[in-house]
């Protein structure tokens, strides 16, 4: 029974998700904002949003490794295996100011969760990200929205002109939001509790499901998202979602979940944050080759996942 609802909550996941991600949309349209703007913000949070529905109410749960786990395991997934198969189905173009800005902001953020988890060798402490530490984050979170809102205000202007498609409306956009967060926060609670029951039950630790089996749940947003993008040769949305997504899972989710409840720190995951940094830093290398992600680099990228995947799983 714990297996049938976890996928029935990985079902309600997605589908709220993809609801939320719509509603917002619609809402961004008629208000006018810049597709930019939508793209790094509201898709990127409505991609995000299991993630931050299961992971804060996992630390409630005081189940602090399937909070960190999750998120670590999810931009893991979003920046190798997500980008690789996108990367794969249709070569990924990228922007300059991705690579000047938004994939080094990225890198900033894991360095920055690094190092506040760090109490151990920093201060002598147990490791732990604690309140203020998630309140840091939520600074940084600030400046990067600052930023965005920046960019797409010098965009505003042409956006402006823009026709709205009759079919979307302010009570279509606001039912749809409402529909999503239902189903977003109904399955977000029988992801944690079923996927815990199952860690228990054939010995996994609450770490390893959350790098793993909760981690791809709820990262199948995210590549619904970008394999869809990629096959429609729409490449800037494919990327610019998984790199809005990992900066929202790390100064957002955790931000908040931290700030709601402390999160003690296992020293396992170290390894998977500097797996994560590594491969944010591949991502960097190659978005720089001709300005593109091509299959080469998409194989490559799928390859160290799958190294990855059974590493954590011997790990265990």
């Amino acid at each position: 029974m714990a297996y049938f609802l976890l996928v029935i909550g990985f079902a309600l996941l997605i589908k709220g998700a993809d609801f939320f991600v719509d509603g917002a949309s619609c809402i961004a349209h008629l208000m006018r904002i810049s597709p930019l703007l939508v793209g790094l913000t509201i898709v990127a949070f409505g991609t995000s949003a299991p993630e931050a529905t299961v992971s804060i109410i996992a630390a409630i749960n005081d189940s602090s490794d399937i909070s960190i786990g999750n998120i670590v395991g999810s931009n893991i997934l979003n920046t190798s295996l997500i980008v690789g198969v996108a990367a794969f189905l249709y070569p990924l173009k990228v922007e300059r100011k991705t690579i000047k800005k938004e994939i080094p902001f990225t890198l900033l953020s894991g360095g920055v969760l690094l190092i506040l988890m760090s109490d151990k060798v920093l201060r002598g402490f147990s490791n732990q990200i604690d309140r203020s530490d998630g309140l840091i984050l939520l600074v940084f979170l600030s400046i990067f929205l600052y930023y965005v809102f920046e960019v797409a205000k010098n965009n505003r202007e042409t956006n402006h002109r823009d026709a709205v498609p009759g079919h979307e409306t302010w009570g279509k956009s606001l039912i749809l939001i409402l529909a999503g967060l239902i189903g977003i926060l109904i399955g977000g609670n029988m992801v944690v509790n079923n996927a815990t029951t199952i860690a228990y039950d054939i010995g996994m630790s609450e770490a390893l499901i959350g790098l793993t089996v909760v981690a791809i749940g709820t990262s199948l947003p995210e590549l619904v998202t970008s394999i869809a993008a990629a096959m429609k040769k729409q490449s800037e949305i494919a990327l610019g979602n998984i790199v809005g997504s990992n900066i929202f899972n790390i100064l957002f989710v955790l931000g908040v979940t931290s700030t709601i409840n402390p999160l003690d720190v296992n020293d396992k995951v170290f390894t998977d944050v500097f797996v994560m940094l590594a491969l944010t830093v591949i991502l960097l290398i190659f978005s720089r080759t001709n300005f593109k992600i091509g299959k080469t680099e998409g194989f490559a990228l799928v390859f160290v996942y799958i190294v990855y995947f059974i590493y954590i799983i011997m790990r265990n």
